[in-house]
């Protein structure tokens, strides 16, 4: 089956949320859907959104695609923040404290703890993590829907859900290791990123990747060779999968982030990274280690003065060298 798939170079990402806003603003604005955030960043290390999502189940017991579903929770309302209306009106004519923007104290939503870094000064660090849903190549979701609601689209492998026939037994939601897939209580359905699958159709990039001011999103066939997406996984293999553990064969692909290095207890830099290479390993898997060797080496390379094909396509000077969409379809 031919895959889209999107690499997003974690090294350029600002933590800016226009790639958040451009999805809310265009897919999630209706009745329902106020705390659906199909695209978000997370500050890491951080709990997420939904709160704690890497501990609530999901995914393959038997590796990718094999065996059986592994046990999945639904995260309770609190992992995805109070569900209140804002008191906007109240605040904004002074009849109320405008810093009070609930009637209820809210203990948790997205984006809570963004740009919280983890360590001890000087050597302090975090990094922001783009989410969004996968279209696994082997989705768990599709596999727990009783009544069959989910299905791979044969001609690039987007996962979607038929509206029509979902019932919202929410089995989607358990069986998804990256809870990105929501109910909507309002329309009794569940509901998840469609990957603009409109605007992909007519060569158009989706919202999340097209108004990325980073540039750090790389949109493409998974199987065109001389596509981005193709030599920054299989080529150059920089870019690697989310929790490759749970089995479900993301392809959302990440550039693991490379911060400037420590510093010893004399002020002097270390040669020890900033981030923890195990904390990285926790998110990407063993491949992490040899994808930052290339990094650092081709980085090297360029500070030389010598040439490095993979840090030209990571820079993506040309925006339009970034997304590698198939003909538009006609008729």
């Amino acid at each position: 089956m031919p895959q889209i798939a999107m690499v997003i170079d974690l090294n350029k990402c600002i933590g800016c949320q226009s790639c958040t806003v451009a999805c809310k603003s265009l897919w999630t604005d209706e009745a329902g859907q106020e705390q659906m955030f199909w695209n978000n960043v997370e500050t890491r290390p951080g709990q997420g959104y939904p709160r704690d999502w890497e501990h609530s189940g999901g995914g393959w017991a038997g590796g990718q695609g094999g065996g059986k579903l592994k046990p999945g929770v639904i995260p309770p309302q609190a992992a995805y923040g109070f569900d209140g209306e804002p008191n906007h009106d109240e605040a904004w004519s002074g009849r109320a404290d405008r810093l009070r923007v609930y009637e209820k104290q809210p203990e948790w939503g997205v984006n809570w703890d963004e740009d919280s870094s983890s360590g001890t000064y000087p050597n302090n660090f975090h990094f922001y993590l783009p989410r969004l849903c996968n279209h696994c190549t082997h989705p768990a979701c599709m596999h727990a829907c009783p009544v069959g609601a989910i299905y791979k689209r044969e001609e690039d492998g987007i996962v979607l859900i038929d509206q029509d026939k979902c019932q919202g037994k929410r089995e989607c939601v358990k069986a998804c290791p990256y809870k990105k897939i929501y109910f909507n209580a309002t329309a009794g359905r569940s509901q998840k990123c469609i990957f603009c699958f409109p605007r992909v159709e007519s060569g158009v990039p989706p919202a999340c990747a097209r108004q990325c001011p980073g540039r750090l999103r790389f949109v493409g066939m998974l199987d065109d060779s001389a596509g981005p997406i193709h030599r920054l996984v299989n080529d150059y293999k920089v870019a690697l999968p989310l929790h490759p553990e749970y089995g479900t064969g993301p392809n959302v692909y990440y550039v693991p982030p490379v911060l400037p290095p420590g510093f010893g207890p004399d002020g002097r830099v270390i040669d020890d990274p900033r981030i923890p290479t195990a904390y990285l390993r926790s998110l990407f898997g063993p491949g992490v280690d040899a994808a930052l060797a290339t990094i650092r080496a081709e980085m090297e390379r360029r500070q030389r003065g010598e040439p490095s094909e993979l840090m030209d396509l990571l820079v993506a000077r040309d925006w339009k060298t970034l997304f590698n969409i198939p003909e538009p379809r006609h008729g």
